[in-house]
């Protein structure tokens, strides 16, 4: 049930989604790998829809450098462990919903266990490897992964359903190289705010999701596109007999 003070906060929502919707996001538990710059956006704008519990996880600490495009940080955070200061940053902006921080490096040891029984995983991180390790745990799993990346002025974003879509490995067969990319605040902001749409889209249950479909957002010209992407057969993660079937939007 919504509290009062639920449906004073979500009024402006529910006016959209009915109180049904916003209960779906209220029992709906989305796992947010990274507390960086696609991780900021994210978990805010998933925090104030109301979405009940997010788990969030990050080793790194707060560095100046961090401060263009991190914005769930601050002067004051420097020095600390990014997820002390997102955590802190998450409960402050709505103390309604469970926020569950975890100070850790996401690897083939710990990556099941750190998602647990999570409706969904958003990839806010800035490696390869890693993203195909939350890939591949998505298909086990049965639950979507929402990609999101930036370099620069540039980015993309996808939603991945296991059984159903192209996964990552799919759409991107080799990793870029390894670099220190340039990147300037609003392009975070940009991908970030289009995963945690797809999110939020994904646990009611309507719209369009970027299902097939690479979202290609061009911060110089102001201009998105987007390509038409198809599952690979001979895919090593989701080629045939590999893939996964779809697990049921929340109801």
């Amino acid at each position: 049930m919504l509290s009062e003070r639920e449906r004073e906060r979500y009024k402006r929502q529910i006016l959209l989604f009915g109180e049904d919707g916003q209960k779906k996001l209220k029992t709906a538990h989305i796992f947010i790998a990274g507390a960086g710059g696609l991780g900021s956006p994210v978990s805010l704008y998933l925090a104030v829809a109301g979405v009940g519990t997010l788990t969030v996880v990050d080793k790194d600490v707060v560095d100046l450098s961090n401060l263009n495009r991190q914005i769930l940080h601050g002067d004051r955070d420097i020095g600390k462990k990014k997820i002390v200061s997102a955590g802190e940053t998450l409960r402050e902006i709505n103390p309604d919903i469970n926020v569950n921080v975890i100070d850790a490096t996401i690897d083939e040891t710990n990556v099941g266990h750190l998602i647990g029984s999570a409706d969904g995983i958003v990839d806010a991180m800035d490696n390869y490897p890693t993203r195909y390790l939350l890939n591949r745990t998505a298909l086990e799993k049965k639950i979507p992964l929402f990609h999101g990346a930036i370099r620069g002025l540039h980015g993309q974003a996808t939603t991945i359903i296991p059984g159903k879509t192209p996964c990552l490995q799919c759409i991107f067969p080799k990793a870029p190289p390894k670099e220190v990319f340039p990147v300037v605040g609003v392009t975070p902001g940009v991908i970030g705010t289009v995963q945690a749409n797809e999110v939020i889209k994904y646990l009611l249950g309507e719209g369009k999701l970027l299902t097939g479909r690479l979202f290609i957002w061009d911060g110089n010209e102001s201009r998105a596109e987007e390509l038409v992407i198809e599952r690979d057969p001979a895919c090593p993660v989701c080629g045939t007999g590999k893939g996964s079937p779809e697990k049921t939007r929340k109801s």
